[in-house]
């Protein structure tokens, strides 16, 4: 991925700090890491800090992809990682408190002897209760051309490397758990066909519009928000101890995405493009119909069944994704309502 244009003092500091060899002077991690110290205690929201969201965003891309020009060796030099997590402890702590209110009065029986059904029924019941903000409706009746690519340009910087994130966490489970994940994870890479992995297939809805489909093309253009939504998988998906948050996460995600999908294919379908446009969102229909169970039962439940103790994180993925992702919507959908972008500028002229 290119880098992206800094939003702040800290990501510029981080991106001077990437332009040197990875044997730079301790000096400049030092600033980095008074600076990252400093907007931390001036900054209100963290989830909407485009400084603060845009550096984490482009410390965990060098664990993915990487950055164009940025050495390999930078993945783990032990001052970055030092400055990633500064970054991560109020994240999270910003991401425990959105997860608590999105919870609200849930009732939990002891997770001592819970059954891998009793998890996902609790599972099922999370996502059956969640009341944010239609973006899928929206999109079905009332989006023009222009708010479909926004919405896109939105998505694409999760979907164009879609299922890695939840792939860090296979080494981390194992027996039933592992198994399941593997096999949603095939599915969401193909099948051994890369022209069907799902990013593949966003990638084909994306040039079907006439946009870029080159991955990160559209960082400068999203909110805070949209880089928080994709954090928080990689914050789940690199930490070990979070390998319960990561796992409710991606339960979470199937159990809430094969409705969403219809409509979303509808509305383009409304707009006149055929099915090279709309395969993805068809293909998630079918495909997430499937997923939601083998993830609520045999990854969560399985998970669970095997260590009681991780419900509370299964919970808080689960919970995180449903209030990061609520959030998102209800700015997209407060823009469009209002006639405006819900971007940080008007949509690109590469779209």
């Amino acid at each position: 991925m290119k880098i992206p244009e800094p939003r702040g003092p800290v990501s510029t500091a981080l991106f001077g700090v990437l332009a040197e060899a990875p044997d730079i002077q301790a000096g400049g991690l030092e600033e980095l890491q008074r600076l990252v110290a400093s907007q931390l205690a001036a900054s209100p929201d963290i989830i909407a800090d485009d400084d603060l969201q845009l550096a984490l965003f482009c410390l965990y891309e060098l664990h993915y992809s990487g950055l164009e020009g940025v050495s390999d060796e930078w993945e783990w030099a032990p001052e970055l990682v030092r400055v990633r997590q500064l970054l991560e402890k109020p994240f999270e702590a910003a991401l425990r408190d959105a997860a608590a209110q999105a919870a609200g009065d849930l009732d939990l029986p002891p997770a001592s002897g819970l059954t891998s059904d009793a998890v996902a029924d609790v599972l099922f019941g999370l996502a059956a209760r969640d009341g944010g903000p239609s973006l899928s409706r929206y999109v079905a009746k009332k989006a023009t051309l222009e708010q479909l690519k926004e919405f896109l340009i939105h998505k694409s910087i999760y979907q164009l490397k879609e299922a890695d994130p939840h792939t860090f966490a296979i080494p981390r489970l194992s027996g039933r758990a592992k198994a399941a994940l593997v096999e949603i994870q095939a599915d969401e890479y193909g099948g051994g066909r890369p022209e069907r992995m799902h990013s593949a297939l966003f990638a084909r809805t994306m040039r079907g519009l006439g946009m870029t489909d080159d991955y990160g093309a559209y960082v400068n253009d999203v909110p805070a928000v949209s880089l928080a939504a994709v954090n928080l998988m990689s914050l789940f998906g690199l930490n070990r101890r979070l390998r319960g948050a990561i796992t409710g996460h991606l339960a979470i995600y199937e159990m809430t995405s094969s409705q969403p999908n219809r409509l979303y294919g509808n509305g383009f379908r409304r707009l006149g493009f055929d099915a090279q446009v709309t395969h993805y969102f068809d293909e998630h229909v079918e495909a997430d119909a499937v997923h939601e169970q083998i993830a609520g039962r045999d990854l969560a439940g399985g998970l669970v069944e095997a260590e009681p103790g991780l419900l509370d994180d299964v919970l808080f993925g689960a919970t995180a994704v449903m209030a990061i992702d609520g959030r998102l919507s209800a700015h997209i959908l407060k823009a469009w309502e209002s006639g405006r972008t819900s971007l940080r500028a008007a949509v690109p002229a590469a779209a």
